[in-house]
């Protein structure tokens, strides 16, 4: 880097410093918990991942349009923005709404800053991470998609500059509220991409003093553990299962939860909703909210510490008046924000935080009793049955996607005496179906049999005095 974008950088960095100092934005730097399976705030409280995906957000929208998205993400409960800084789309070679590009001559150790807020491409990105750091979101931020470390014979980065980049990187943002994710949609298929990968978190930890957590975003079917799971710069692994509505993509996530050493584990890209399924619209046809319903629950009772949602023409920022259309996109990213999917995904978070939180596992085998029929209970294709509880015992939450009776062996809670709610992952409301001795076990039917519509059942000890599902957090 020359000696003028050095002293720019540090001007950037003094601005957001000032910002902080000011009060403006708190400081909550994300943790792993004690037993390595969640993430926490700063002091313990739970922090429940719930991502929305927007790789183009930094390098396609304009202010407004950056605040309308944000805005209406914060209103609806995400506590994290994926965004990524060099992006997919010719992000190194295409302007941002404003004319700017990251780099001068796509050269990652020089990043293009001009001296002033607002003259660059960086005081875009510094312009958004604040935005949404003021409104409580956790921004994850990707230093580059993967197509400019992994694509070709000479991709733009290398083991050299990616350090120099990700020191960078991290240095003018080291007080932001954010979270690293590397990768980029690829795998590290060579020494040379596990070699680039390594020097960037190398980069950022030095760059951040180790502020931030890091983890990685691979390709479909794939996790940051099959590259990365031994190395201590990756805190946690996040998965992509993929555009698909198949029980079995998703299981996957119960694999790494099972690794060692134990790491939290999330799903970084599960099916998005408007999505042309397994990519062929023709065939499958779109995705649907239902399908988003079904990933988060199984990901989450699968042991996920939290979950990314996706709309198809959000994650492109796809506008017909301005973009060609990639794989099909239903409407533009204007009318996506209000699709019905991302209003429910909120519910699974308030539903998980109203109970004791740290001591859930995945409990299908331990709870659920299997039908004759197996492919009826515990089930497969898109009605398969999960379930989750907590160490303690005290209480067993089931995903049920399909109308169908099934039996809970209720003896895995130890309580003389049991309360049960019907939980709605379409509205958040719950139902209260009553208390009744613990005999073992119980067959439950849901609210609307022979529909394909979801709930969750809810058993509580009743001794716990427990709070209405999803109605307010426990304290932890």
């Amino acid at each position: 880097m020359n000696v003028r974008s050095l002293l720019l950088s540090c001007f950037a960095l003094m601005w957001l410093d000032s910002i902080k100092a000011s009060g403006d934005v708190p400081i909550d730097h994300i943790e792993v918990s004690e037993n390595q399976r969640f993430l926490t705030h700063q002091g313990g409280k739970p922090f429940f991942y719930l991502g929305d995906t927007a790789w183009e957000l930094f390098h396609r929208l304009d202010q407004g349009e950056a605040k309308l998205y944000i805005e209406d993400r914060a209103k609806k409960g995400f506590t994290v923005i994926q965004a990524v800084a060099i992006s997919e789309l010719d992000g190194i070679s295409t302007p941002n709404a404003y004319g700017h590009l990251p780099f001068e001559n796509q050269n990652p150790t020089r990043p293009a800053v001009a001296d002033g807020p607002e003259n660059d491409y960086w005081d875009q990105v510094d312009f958004i991470v604040h935005e949404a750091n003021r409104l409580g979101l956790t921004i994850g931020m990707l230093p580059t998609w993967g197509r400019y470390w992994h694509d070709g014979d000479r991709p733009v980065f290398d083991p050299k500059n990616a350090e120099i980049y990700g020191r960078w990187l991290a240095s003018r943002y080291k007080n932001a509220n954010l979270i690293w994710i590397l990768g980029g949609d690829r795998n590290s298929d060579s020494d040379r991409d596990k070699a680039i990968i390594r020097a960037m978190a190398k980069g950022l930890r030095e760059g951040d003093g180790g502020k931030h957590l890091i983890t990685y975003h691979p390709t479909g079917g794939s996790s940051s553990a099959d590259f990365y799971h031994a190395d201590k710069w990756l805190d946690f692994n996040m998965r992509q299962n993929g555009h698909n509505n198949h029980w079995f993509l998703y299981s996957k996530t119960y694999e790494d939860y099972q690794r060692e050493p134990v790491k939290p584990v999330l799903d970084g890209e599960p099916v998005y909703e408007d999505h042309p399924l397994a990519f062929n619209p023709n065939e499958r046809g779109h995705s649907v909210a239902a399908d988003c319903r079904r990933a988060l629950y199984w990901d989450l009772f699968w042991g996920a510490c939290g979950h990314t949602y996706g709309h198809h023409s959000i994650w492109q920022m796809y506008d017909h008046k301005k973009r060609s259309p990639i794989n099909v996109p239903l409407m533009d990213w204007q009318d996506a924000i209000h699709q019905p999917g991302s209003s429910q995904m909120v519910h699974a978070k308030r539903l998980l935080l109203s109970r004791p939180y740290f001591t859930r596992i995945p409990a299908t085998d331990q709870v659920l009793i299997p039908h004759e029929v197996n492919t009826a209970v515990p089930g497969r294709g898109e009605y398969r049955f999960v379930a989750t509880a907590d160490t303690d015992s005290t209480y067993i939450l089931v995903y049920v996607p399909v109308g169908r009776a099934f039996s809970v062996r209720t003896s895995y809670i130890r309580g003389k005496n049991l309360k049960a709610w019907w939980f709605n992952p379409r509205t958040g409301k719950a139902a209260n179906i009553g208390k009744f001795r613990n005999e073992g076990q119980k067959t439950f039917l849901s609210p609307t049999p022979g529909e394909q519509l979801d709930w969750i059942l809810v058993i509580d000890d009743a001794s716990k005095g427990y709070p209405k599902p999803g109605s307010k957090e426990y304290k932890n």
